[in-house]
């Protein structure tokens, strides 16, 4: 089993790229382009690394531990993540993908969103995941994530599919959810 990685390519606290960072717009609900379901990731090149590196600047700016492309409305499979309490460990997956290995082993936490601010909400999903991803280079992995690494990781895969953090809740929740948003936008 090969482990999860931290960023192959390049070292995102020393790169040459850094000096051009971008902060990107999140996407808020209940935005249309964040059902949009995003590609595969098929070139591996110094363009990638510039959108994976300005994911990261927006997750770490924002106080997040992961991010999806699809938040900042790139539509591939992306996702970046640091769950240290340091922010010191960076993760990169590209073209992440799941299996669930046992559907009746669940585990249950409160789960927040960038794309939703100020909204957390008790969340219950399957514990026990395979997880296989490629690098920044394009090489293969797999691994079974355990914990709050096998929680963020189905929760930003869902962004890459097109589902949200409210599509776990009731209709009513969901509703007052949506007016309360288009009412700050407003």
């Amino acid at each position: 089993m090969a482990p999860i990685i931290k960023i192959s390519c390049v070292d995102y606290k020393e790169s040459t790229y850094n000096m051009y960072m971008a902060r990107l717009k999140i996407l808020t609900f209940p935005d249309p382009r964040l059902r949009k379901v995003a590609s595969p990731v098929k070139e591996f090149n110094k363009s990638l690394i510039k959108i994976t590196e300005n994911m990261l600047e927006t997750m770490y700016e924002e106080g997040g531990i992961g991010l999806a492309a699809t938040q900042v409305d790139i539509h591939e499979r992306i996702v970046v993540m640091d769950l240290s309490e340091e922010k010191n460990d960076p993760r990169i997956f590209i073209n992440p993908e799941f299996k669930i290995l046992d559907d009746k082993s669940l585990f249950s936490c409160e789960e927040g969103c960038l794309s939703i601010p100020g909204v957390r909400e008790e969340i219950t999903r399957p514990d026990k995941i395979k997880a296989y991803w490629q690098d920044i280079e394009g090489k293969e992995y797999e691994d079974e994530p355990q914990g709050l690494l096998a929680v963020c990781f189905q929760h930003e895969i869902d962004h890459l599919e097109g589902k949200l953090l409210v599509d776990y809740i009731s209709p009513l929740k969901r509703d007052r959810i949506r007016k309360k948003a288009l009412k700050s936008v407003n």
